[in-house]
């Protein structure tokens, strides 16, 4: 393998990086907080059918992910083996996005059918230009150090883009709407694409990838073997599904928890935002705020028991949130407000810890697989967020919730368990899983240091 001399990277390169997951979160991020409201509320789909699609659809993806994580790995082209996915994918991305919420007008049955089809599509364009994106983040530096400072960029960016999508969907829909939600949700989607576009083809043109492996020769037999071997991967890949899960379940039911628990009436409490907007734009801070401190916590302890305790931290402010009457709006944003920054700092360390577990892949077995490796966190991405916005609907479904009628008790409760009880569940048992990892600072410096001595010496 060869490596350009400098390993520590400028800030425009780390600005870069990061821009690639703001372009990703005006999509995921999109879907995370409306997807599932759009279905039932506006689109008219049955919350159970709903559920069942995100689901069903996972199958893909658990072929995808990894198979586009190979693909990578064995990609030569004059951009890298990376890069070039982020020029390539952006327009399809860009496209298929806005596609999921066109709503043309057809049966019920038909409108499920395109459901399915569209939101199967855009997924599987995430995964190609996603998958390489996170793989990229193994190339850009030998140093721990350096990739977790990208990380940072990027999930403070990251954040960026889901307070853009929460801070101003809302009224993006009304103004381009004219009281219309449903061509108001289409054109807010078509500005969110032409964004995503341009920011992916600035990441392509920001960054550089200095670790070049040689050509893979191995079969993929071989590299599925080694990484069944890299114990600590397969801890992270489940924990990070566990989380995920959790967040995306908690996402998935703001719109109904401010609508029908908080009695949001689409009045505007802040200037041109209304209690939702508010609601969810206030969280994103709390994450931005969470991810910009995870450098500065990430030299003074090991990342694998932040995330511990951060995920054990943000389930007691779930269950906090669970017992506040729906009269103590602020006092819900402030507790919502400070589970988001605890997550904040638990998802910027999880995909830090992935090019970890690649560093440690190649050191254990001299294979660098990279795009296989991060392929999991992707997965942990999607099916996190299939899982996380098909539980609400079976939960809107199993107690007894009608769309834009004053719900009964039983309904309420509903929404309440599903927005605070079920993802605080999950997000301990993700951070319990963190007791199993095994790359601890001591011995990923010993594995960054005998890596660099190898590459140095490795014929070019």
């Amino acid at each position: 393998m060869k490596m350009t001399t400098r390993s520590e990277l400028k800030l425009s390169e780390k600005l870069g990086y990061g821009l690639g997951d703001m372009a990703s979160n005006f999509y995921m991020g999109f879907f995370a907080i409306f997807l599932l409201y759009y279905y039932t509320d506006i689109y008219g789909l049955a919350p159970a059918a709903v559920g069942t699609m995100f689901l069903v659809t996972k199958i893909i993806d658990a072929v995808s992910d990894p198979a586009m994580g190979l693909i990578a790995d064995r990609t030569e082209s004059r951009f890298g083996k990376y890069r070039p996915y982020l020029l390539w994918m952006a327009i399809p991305y860009g496209l298929l996005g806005y596609a999921l919420f066109l709503g043309p007008e057809l049966s019920e049955t038909g409108k499920l059918v395109y459901a399915y089809v569209t939101y199967s599509a855009v997924m599987l364009a995430y995964t190609a230009i996603n998958v390489p994106y996170s793989a990229l983040l193994a190339v850009i530096s030998p140093l721990a150090e350096e990739r977790t400072k990208a990380t940072t960029f990027r999930f403070m960016l990251a954040s960026l883009g889901t307070l853009s999508v929460a801070a101003f969907a809302t009224p993006l829909t009304r103004w381009l709407g004219g009281g219309d939600e449903l061509l108001g949700f289409r054109l807010t989607m078509a500005v969110f694409a032409v964004g995503s576009v341009a920011l992916f083809w600035i990441t392509f043109a920001s960054t550089k990838e200095r670790i070049r492996p040689r050509v893979s020769n191995s079969s993929v037999r071989e590299d599925f073997a080694a990484l069944k071997k890299n114990v600590s991967w397969i801890v992270l890949a489940i924990a990070g599904i566990l989380i995920v899960t959790g967040l995306i379940t908690r996402m998935s039911s703001i719109a109904f928890y401010v609508k029908y628990y908080l009695t949001d009436d689409g009045e505007l409490v802040f200037l041109i935002f209304d209690r939702m907007a508010v609601f969810t734009s206030c969280g994103l801070i709390g994450q931005l705020i969470g991810a910009f401190l995870t450098t500065r916590l990430s030299q003074h302890f090991d990342k694998h028991r932040l995330v511990l305790a951060m995920s054990v931290l943000h389930a007691a402010l779930l269950a906090v949130c669970f017992v506040l009457p729906p009269d103590n709006y602020w006092l819900a944003v402030a507790v919502h407000s400070l589970g988001m920054l605890t997550f904040g700092v638990t998802i910027t360390l999880l995909f830090a810890m992935y090019t970890d577990c690649a560093e440690f892949g190649e050191w254990q077995s001299g294979r660098r697989t990279s795009g296989l490796i991060v392929s999991a966190s992707m997965f942990s991405l999607k099916f996190g967020s299939a899982v996380g916005g098909a539980i609400p609907g079976f939960f809107l479904a199993g107690f007894g919730f009608v769309a834009n009628t004053v719900q009964t008790a039983e309904s309420t409760l509903g929404i309440r368990i599903m927005f605070n009880l079920v993802p605080a569940a999950l997000m301990v048992g993700g951070g319990l899983l963190m007791l199993l990892y095994r790359i601890d600072r001591t011995t990923l410096g010993r594995i960054e240091s005998e890596l660099i001595a190898r590459r140095a010496s490795a014929p070019v």
